[in-house]
């Protein structure tokens, strides 16, 4: 124990620094280059086919999609992505946000969801339009499969091998960890339950999901992933109405503070902006995934006439992700912290407070502080819990890729083995290493990207895209 206490203190500051410079510098220039590239070239796909995402998503929603011949339906596929998406990112990522970088870091996040809508839509499509089918119907797609058809010979399988070990580490190692971190420190707050414990169960479910294969994880997150937001939204919503004349001024503070961070992180001007927007760029990434390249694993699953037909439901997954979810959360936490009455309204962070917290303080204010942990302990562990399930699918994917089916069963061993861990080792260091992988994870799939936009712009016909 004193061994693993030690190598934590030593790695964490190595980790901080190298999440830094990326989170501050490359990161941010990623993200908003590649989403701000694909709306000009898409002539801004994510606002003109914003209705027909709409209706391919709920026009026929259902909770029972059925077993399919092959992969997924395009809900399941969906579902599975937002299983993804809506996880840790959006309780406790936007908490840390709003701690670290103030109130203005959600702007920052929407500018990125916004920009990232169509990023993800060109993910989507490429990740369908370069899927290998097995002859038994088995379904391999994703960003390697996209970065060797735009670099053929070396250079593209180097690109695709280092993405493929990032979102292994990113996904299904370190991010499993970070997700039963948060159930586990959660439901010890809530229910006095100790955390290795809750470890425990979620290696018996989730083990048995896992073995399922495709298919189960497609029944499960379908049903899953429309429940849970419901019952959270619906959680959200009482705190909102309990709190209305405060939301003018909650809006207020998050337009305030995305231009003058300093008044409520404190330190100089320039330091403040940098702290909030790149606050903003890494839990938004981590929150909706848009340009991380995990989601096209799900997508590419989908059973669709047209990869445009995926990639216009794919950005309604971000949309729910950033714009309703997490910014029902970041409203929850602003509008009963950081108002008047609230505990952190003169920007001091009160011992014991912390982003692992947050949000079942803030539900607390009007729930009662137990019935508050509680709630936000069980939406927490459905969030996690759908997004260990969907991660463990996008790991496994690149796992074959690299070392073929036989590595899958010895793959998902060892992420049961990570899922117990992350409920023992310290949180912090534990997000550290996810925001690393997840920004490396960033940087091959980019420049694929950006070398395919061809492929993307004729996707979109019919809607006079590129044109």
């Amino acid at each position: 124990m004193a061994f693993l206490e030690s190598l934590e203190a030593a790695l964490y500051p190595v980790v901080c620094d190298i999440n830094t410079y990326l989170s501050s510098y490359i990161l941010v220039f990623l993200l908003i280059a590649v989403g701000v590239w694909y709306s000009v070239k898409t002539r801004f796909v994510q606002v003109r086919c914003f209705g027909e995402g709409m209706r391919k998503v709920f026009g026929n929603l259902s909770l029972r999609g059925g077993r399919q011949e092959r992969g997924m339906s395009s809900f399941q596929a969906l579902a599975t992505a937002i299983a993804a998406q809506v996880g840790t990112g959006n309780i406790v990522g936007a908490s840390g946000a709003i701690l670290t970088g103030g109130p203005g870091a959600i702007f920052w996040m929407w500018i990125i969801a916004f920009f990232g809508m169509a990023t993800i839509y060109a993910e989507a499509t490429l990740a369908l339009k370069t899927r290998v089918i097995d002859k038994d119907g088995t379904i391999h797609g994703g960003p390697v499969y996209y970065i060797t058809t735009a670099f053929k010979g070396a250079f593209g399988k180097f690109l695709a091998g280092f993405f493929a070990v990032a979102i292994i580490l990113a996904l299904g190692f370190m991010g499993c960890m970070v997700q039963s971190n948060s159930i586990g420190s959660t439901f010890q707050t809530a229910f006095g339950v100790p955390s290795w414990v809750v470890g425990l169960v979620l290696v018996v479910i989730c083990g048995v999901i896992f073995l399922g294969g495709v298919q189960r994880l497609a029944s499960v997150t379908e049903k899953i992933v429309p429940v849970m937001a419901a019952i959270f939204l619906l959680g959200g919503l009482v705190i909102l109405i309990a709190r209305i004349k405060y939301i003018p001024a909650t809006f207020g503070m998050i337009f305030k503070y995305a231009f003058q961070p300093q008044a409520i992180i404190g330190g100089g001007f320039g330091y403040a902006i940098k702290t909030a927007i790149s606050q903003g760029a890494k839990r938004g990434l981590f929150s909706n995934e848009a340009g991380m390249g995990s989601t096209p694993h799900a997508h590419a699953q989908a059973n669709v006439a047209d990869p445009h037909d995926q990639g216009v439901v794919a950005m309604i997954g971000v949309f729910i992700d950033t714009f309703v979810v997490l910014t029902l959360n970041a409203l929850v936490i602003i509008s009963t912290l950081y108002t008047s009455d609230g505990i952190l309204a003169s920007g001091v962070i009160p011992e014991g407070i912390g982003k692992a917290n947050l949000a079942q303080t803030a539900f607390g204010t009007v729930f009662g502080s137990s019935l508050g942990a509680m709630f936000v302990a069980i939406c927490l562990f459905f969030f996690a819990f759908s997004t260990v399930l969907s991660w463990n699918l996008f790991g496994k994917i690149n796992v074959i890729y690299l070392f073929g089916k036989k590595s899958a069963k010895v793959y998902s061993a060892i992420a049961l083995v990570f899922i117990f861990l992350g409920t023992v080792m310290s949180n912090d260091l534990v997000w550290e290493l996810t925001d690393m992988f997840n920004n490396l994870m960033v940087i091959p799939n980019a420049i694929a990207l950006f070398a395919l936009t061809g492929m993307v712009v004729k996707s979109t016909h019919g809607v006079g895209a590129g044109k």
